[in-house]
């Protein structure tokens, strides 16, 4: 699962929202009526009701009708807001700010993607080297009226003569696939369709990617996903004569991705199993014709990724008995000698990178990074000072050059890209971005609390300088809680809109992420997930605690299996926050399995079927299962999209049905159920902005609050 212009009136007129409290009004909502069927399925001899299945079926007429009518109703409330349209148009102006992305050196040119401020998609630069004029090589706003086709995975010929690309449509995981000549940059006659999980790499005249089969009519977005692909397509061929590189024709879970090292000599296979926590690794001499696949390491316990190779000297980073990362080494076929290049460490090793005899280690300590270089024996040289604690990409380049790249963000820092000379170990900012915002005025505090369990949990708090611990402040905690990811600092453009009007950002590092390395995730997976839940109330009970906000003026986020957070947290502690904010969520965990890539999740969740003791413990937090009546939930916001074939919308559908069924109190429980969009990925600017705006307006009119209130 890469990468504001205020003028001086606008600033003198912001006002803290603390000081223009008013009674909130409420709205009179009159909701869709769902119709409800008397579908029951047994699991281990227990009846469970789903009255809402039909709303699985996202072809038909029906179901289109009610999402018509809900988001009719959606609508009309939030353009009642009487600030809705201010906060927008200040969106606007935030983010209109030129960005771009580090450099990255392929096939003897620099690419790089760049944005003038509102355009919907990011520009694909290339110049010959860093001092020439950059052209344009491909423009996604171009390739739609809308801005719903986004680009998504790319590749160069080592010639430097084609870049291979694809695209996402209305942000579908779907993808397809083209060439374009970079001299001319026209597209070749090359289209390949139904490639999905897939990483594009070039090799000979040809490049391998990933896919599935055509799906049925109509079930393209929902349809489990089965039996993944390695391909190889070679140009000037048709799509049927692909050949097949590696398959499973038995276990419909495995699957294949596959890239060419940067010297072209290997073939390396990443082999996944759907429901496991580890990979497999695969290689195979491409210098050989005769040669046959080799398998790095056996069975799907452990993460297991190849760095990069000299040689037949090949550098991994394994969580085999080193839950935090190692690197090792071997040297290819002898897979069995291993030598340990840098031992497992209390911090986690979250990315590494080989350039011009040095090892760049980008390792997190307490959700933040650091830079550690070593060279190729595993001997410590020195570190590279960041700015502040932040975040850093693991520094690009290959592996025989002198100049790479590596960006730095924040909160309150815009992505920076540096510069950096291997030799002289020296950084110089490349590029900043111009942002006419005052960022000093704001700061970021980290504190540890305590979870219900006693663990300690970090957590990322942002605001104004001289804030107030009256409790009085409007709060935006947001979590995720799984799949070992990570959150760490970043900035948001969109985030500024509360942070300016006296509000307060709270990240929590709750269990089920990766901050801590395996051990931290698996504290938050299968039968441990109520730790991810106690985690979060925890944070919200902290925040109001210290004086940050109150529970009328506490709102929760989180998208994907953040949105299943916020759905269990509402359920379990509907009191602790005034507004939820569940988007993309993972809301139905007896069926998650069924549908697109869904069985991949078991690995996290558990599985209803399979296992009783699991089966016991999903339903006991299933957001679907566990609304009650004559409770009195907060405002609740539930996000969707009509193309998320992620985490399909029926889950939202479903949960947003439930709530409006059972809930009788005046607090508003509405569904947004975006259009051509999908998971998240590729959502276009103007979009960015609609959805911000809706989510803090709403946010702030439901604890009683205005945003960019007239100067009196």
């Amino acid at each position: 699962m890469k990468k504001i212009v205020l003028s001086i009136l606008t600033i003198a007129i912001f006002i803290s929202c603390n000081n223009v409290e008013k009674p909130k009004e409420k709205m009179a909502i009159s909701y869709p009526k769902t119709k409800k069927v008397d579908t029951v399925d047994v699991y281990f001899g227990n009846k469970v009701t789903d009255p809402y299945r039909w709303l699985e079926d996202d072809n038909s007429e029906e179901t289109k009708a009610w999402v018509k009518a809900e988001n009719e109703v959606t609508q009309k409330y939030l353009s009642e807001i009487p600030f809705i349209s201010k906060v927008k148009e200040r969106l606007k102006k935030l983010m209109d700010y030129p960005k771009r992305s580090e450099p990255f050196f392929e096939g003897g040119k620099y690419f790089f993607y760049k944005n003038d401020g509102l355009q919907n998609q990011s520009i694909l630069m290339v110049q010959d080297n860093l001092d020439a004029q950059a052209k344009v090589l491909l423009d996604p706003n171009k390739l739609s009226d809308d801005g719903t086709v986004s680009l998504s995975n790319i590749s160069v010929s080592k010639d430097g003569k084609y870049l291979v690309y694809s695209v996402a449509r209305s942000g579908s995981d779907w993808n397809e696939i083209y060439v374009r000549d970079i001299t001319t940059t026209e597209d070749i006659d090359e289209h390949i369709k139904w490639v999905k999980f897939s990483g594009i790499s070039w090799y000979n005249n040809g490049f391998y990617y990933s896919g599935y089969n055509a799906p049925k009519d109509g079930k393209a977005l929902t349809a489990e996903n089965k039996f993944h692909k390695l391909f190889y397509h070679k140009l000037g061929t048709s799509q049927e004569k692909d050949v097949v590189v590696i398959e499973s024709k038995t276990d419909s879970s495995l699957m294949y991705t596959g890239g060419v090292s940067d010297d072209a000599k290997f073939l390396i296979i990443d082999e996944e199993k759907l429901g496991t926590r580890g990979n497999k690794i695969i290689i195979k001499d491409l210098t050989n014709t005769a040669s046959k696949f080799v398998e790095l390491n056996k069975g799907f316990d452990n993460r297991v990724y190849l760095v990069d190779n000299i040689g037949n000297d090949m550098y991994i980073s394994t969580n085999e008995n080193a839950p935090n990362n190692k690197l090792i080494k071997i040297t290819f076929p002898n897979t069995k000698a291993i030598t340990e290049i840098i031992p497992e460490k209390k911090e986690v090793l979250d990315g590494i990178s080989l350039v011009n005899g040095k090892l760049f280690a980008n390792y997190m300590k307490d959700a933040h990074n650091k830079l550690e270089v070593y060279d190729y024996s595993g001997k410590y040289l020195y570190d590279i000072k960041l700015p502040s604690v932040g975040t850093v990409s693991t520094p690009n380049g290959k592996i025989d050059q002198n100049i790479i790249f590596y960006t730095f963000t924040s909160f309150t820092y815009p992505s920076i890209i540096y510069k950096y000379n291997v030799s002289e170990n020296k950084s110089e900012i490349y590029y900043k971005s111009k942002l006419d915002f005052k960022t000093d005025d704001y700061e970021t505090k980290q504190v540890f609390y305590t979870s219900k369990d006693g663990t300690k949990i970090p957590m990322f708090i942002v605001y104004k300088k001289g804030l107030k611990l009256n409790g009085n402040n409007p709060t935006l905690l947001y979590g995720y809680g799984g799949f070992n990811i990570s959150l760490t600092p970043s900035f948001s453009v969109t985030r500024l809109v509360l942070l300016e009007n006296g509000g307060v950002f709270a990240m929590a590092n709750i269990r089920g992420g990766g901050e801590y390395g395996e051990e931290w995730h698996q504290a938050g997976t299968k039968l441990n997930k109520q730790n991810v839940f106690d985690d979060f109330i925890a944070a919200g009970e902290y925040l109001i605690k210290e004086g940050y906000t109150s529970n009328k003026k506490l709102a929760i986020q989180g998208g994907s299996n953040g949105g299943l957070l916020v759905g269990a947290v509402v359920n379990q502690r509907p009191d602790l926050m005034q507004v939820a904010l569940p988007a993309v969520g993972v809301m139905d965990m007896l069926r998650f399995h069924k549908f697109t890539i869904g069985s991949a999740w078991v690995s996290d969740y558990g599985s209803s079927e399979e296992n009783i003791e699991e089966f016991n413990y999903l339903l006991k937090y299933s957001p679907v299962h566990n609304v009650k009546e004559n409770v009195n939930y907060p405002a609740i916001m539930v996000m969707t999209a009509d193309h998320d074939d992620r985490v399909v919308p029926a889950h939202s559908f479903k949960y947003a049905a439930t709530l409006q069924e059972k809930y009788k109190g005046t607090n508003p429980v509405l569904i947004r159920i975006e259009s051509k969009a999908g998971h998240g990925a590729g959502k276009p600017t103007e979009k960015v902005i609609e959805e911000s705006s809706d989510i803090y307006s709403f946010m702030f009119y439901n604890m009683g609050l205005e945003l960019y209130p007239d100067k009196k």
